[in-house]
């Protein structure tokens, strides 16, 4: 039996797939990518062949993604996350036809063709509107988790405005609206409404074709994938563990390339 590795170096957390050469997915690790790329590799690296029960060894090929995908010296290829999630995405969902892939520091929409091919994208690497980042920063003005922010704005009835999508007005008006004591449930939709109108922009450069999947770990919020849903008019197809969607594909690369 032959193994393969993905590695996806993100801005926040540094995902890691081990795969098999029957598509299975043997272990994976989610870890902070903290301030040193090349050692948050390794350690994740390290720590999904654990949980895969294998040693180094007996992987055969590795292929590294992300934005610090060039950190990762042991990879025998590095390829762009774009690429990486759209075969990851139509691999779990065969009828994908477009990925939202929501980060911790930027945002892509991709036009996704059979077998994964990237057809067309667009994505927000400028500011941290409408990411992850976004959503920590505005969870630790409001005192709540990132895991709650989901649950809570599917409480809330009514829905405070926020006017900007920039991180820093954003915090500002969220401040404001804590002091006049504002429901942070409410709140909470408003960041979300914020997020999607920012997202449901770039879907609308891209256009909305087949099924849509939605991957990174913005996609575990309830809430913005309701509001996204509810945007597109359908609903969205989202991995258990939407982190690794992008080491997956990584891994599935190393795969392919193996086989020629």
């Amino acid at each position: 039996m032959n193994y393969f590795a993905g590695i996806d170096v993100g801005s926040l957390s540094t995902d890691v797939v081990i795969l098999d050469e029957r598509d299975e997915i043997l272990g994976y690790s989610i870890i902070s990518t903290g301030a040193n790329s090349t050692d948050a590799a390794e350690e994740g690296f390290g720590k999904a062949l654990t949980a895969a029960g294998l040693g180094r060894g007996q992987v055969k090929g590795i292929v590294a993604t992300g934005y610090g995908r060039v950190s990762v010296p042991f990879a025998d290829r590095k390829l762009t996350e774009i690429s990486c999630h759209s075969l990851g995405a139509s691999k779990l969902f065969p009828d994908t036809g477009m990925v939202i892939d929501i980060g911790g520091q930027d945002s892509k929409v991709i036009r996704v063709g059979p077998e994964g091919k990237v057809l067309d994208f667009t994505m927000n690497d400028k500011c941290a509107a409408g990411t992850g980042r976004f959503l920590e920063v505005m969870a630790a003005k409001l005192r709540v988790s990132l895991e709650e922010m989901g649950d809570l704005s599917l409480r809330g009835g009514g829905e405070a405005r926020i006017s900007s999508v920039c991180t820093v007005f954003a915090e500002s008006e969220v401040v404001s609206l804590v002091a006049k004591n504002h429901p942070k449930e409410e709140i909470i939709r408003g960041l979300h409404r914020a997020i999607v109108s920012r997202i449901w922009s770039m879907v609308q450069t891209v256009g909305v074709y087949g099924e849509v999947t939605m991957t990174g770990g913005v996609a575990k919020n309830k809430g913005v994938v309701a509001f996204m849903e509810d945007k597109l008019g359908k609903p969205i197809h989202v991995y258990h563990e939407p982190q690794i969607v992008g080491a997956f594909g990584a891994a599935l690369f190393a795969q392919k390339e193996n086989r020629m």
